[in-house]
């Protein structure tokens, strides 16, 4: 078994409040669950106004396509947030279970 978790952070310049900001992670966060049925969380940054961190796991029986689908959600979440929020760094681990 390959787990991929992958922890992403982000910018988002135009939330003025914590409020703003949530409906941005919020709206990453289940559309991660609902469309590509992924466990995601807000995982740091609560607090930080204009930041936050959002991470996700892949779990799979082979590593190519472990990587296939953290590479996909990678770019789901770039194109989900196009004119909301800026990614600011990507941190990736596997871990391989036999």
């Amino acid at each position: 078994m390959i787990t991929i978790s992958v922890l992403v952070t982000i910018s988002i310049p135009s939330a003025l409040s914590l409020k703003d900001k949530r409906a941005v992670v919020r709206s990453l966060v289940e559309r991660l669950r609902q469309r590509l049925h992924l466990a995601a969380a807000e995982v740091g940054m609560q607090d930080v106004v204009q930041s936050g961190q959002v991470g996700f796991a892949v779990v799979s029986g082979d590593r190519a396509t472990a990587r296939h689908q953290a590479d996909e959600a990678l770019r789901f979440v770039e194109g989900e947030l196009v004119g909301r929020a800026e990614i600011l760094d990507v941190a990736r681990e596997e871990c391989e279970l036999e």
